[in-house]
């Protein structure tokens, strides 16, 4: 299967960013599935009901990343 990517970066409202990781909590809860829509196209994507989850926190000086990564 070939490799297919969509990624997302860049600034966005602290609020904005809250909802978007709701929707997709509500999402992981309630379905199967996660959407994803990208310039018009919409990626329906299986969930199995055991994932991976992996987090990690980086504090520096001039940045801090927190990483969530779900995989299966």
């Amino acid at each position: 299967m070939e490799l297919m990517e969509i990624k997302q970066e860049g600034p966005i409202g602290r609020e904005a960013a809250a909802a978007w990781l709701r929707d997709l909590a509500d999402s992981l809860a309630r379905h199967n599935d996660v959407e994803f829509v990208r310039e018009g196209l919409r990626y329906t994507i299986a969930v199995p009901s055991v994932i991976n989850l992996e987090v990690e926190l980086e504090v520096e000086d001039d940045e801090t990343k927190l990483e969530i990564e779900l995989s299966w």
